[in-house]
Formats: C-alpha cells, sequence, structure tokens
C-alpha cells in the first residue's frame, strides 16, 4: 500500500504534540478525512469500509490514513476527538463519527448535505 503525503506527515511525528498537530493539520486542510483501518482500496474491517462505501456515494475523492501503520495515530487521535474507535470520518474539519453515525447520516440525508457543502 502506498503512503500518502498526509499519512507520511503523520506517521513521521516524533512526538505526541507533533502528532496531533499534524492529525489536526490533516483535517483542517483536507474536505474529507476517513481515520480507517486500511485505506479506501483496502479496507481492514467492516467498519471501516462501510464508512468508505457511504463516502463514496457523495464523493470520490477524500483522504484516508491508516491507523494500523502506527499505534500512536488511534491513541492521538482517541485524544483529539474524545472517541475511542475507528473508523473516524471528518467532513470540513468536523467529527462526525464511525461507521454508524454515517451510516445513519447517509439513511437520512444528512450526510449528502455536508459532502455537497464542501465538495
Amino acid at each position: 500500500m502506498q503512503v500518502t503525503d498526509t499519512e507520511r506527515e503523520i506517521y513521521n511525528a516524533e512526538s505526541e504534540e507533533e502528532m496531533r498537530d499534524s492529525i489536526e493539520e490533516a483535517v483542517d486542510e483536507n474536505d474529507i478525512v476517513i481515520f480507517m483501518k486500511g485505506n479506501e482500496e483496502m479496507p481492514q474491517c467492516g467498519y471501516s469500509a462501510r464508512a468508505v462505501k457511504a463516502v463514496s456515494l457523495y464523493e470520490d475523492e477524500f483522504e484516508t490514513v491508516d491507523v494500523l501503520r502506527d499505534e500512536r495515530v488511534r491513541e492521538v487521535l482517541e485524544d483529539v476527538t474524545d472517541w475511542p474507535t475507528v473508523p473516524q470520518v471528518f467532513v470540513d474539519g468536523e467529527f462526525l463519527g464511525g461507521s454508524d453515525i454515517v451510516v445513519e447520516m447517509h439513511e437520512d440525508g444528512e450526510l449528502e448535505e455536508k459532502i455537497d457543502a464542501v465538495a
């Protein structure tokens, strides 16, 4: 699997604080980011696959960060969002939640509205 520039920036962080800054920068600089197990082409769990599928219904291009490559990412991400599980989906800098919430937002039409506002 190829490492994206966003992932490289996060994985190369030398401290927890630097990683936190890199995660926040990734969220701020990308319209849509999914922190997940695996990547868009090869999700490594069903929840990550569901999140990717829901987002992909409305937008083809979004950033993913594979939390399995560096265990620190999950730990720091949990500190940032106060959410213990992945995937974690962000749209326009806003943390939406995990796969269950994102699928529910899709079913209610909310996900399409949020993505259309930035896509």
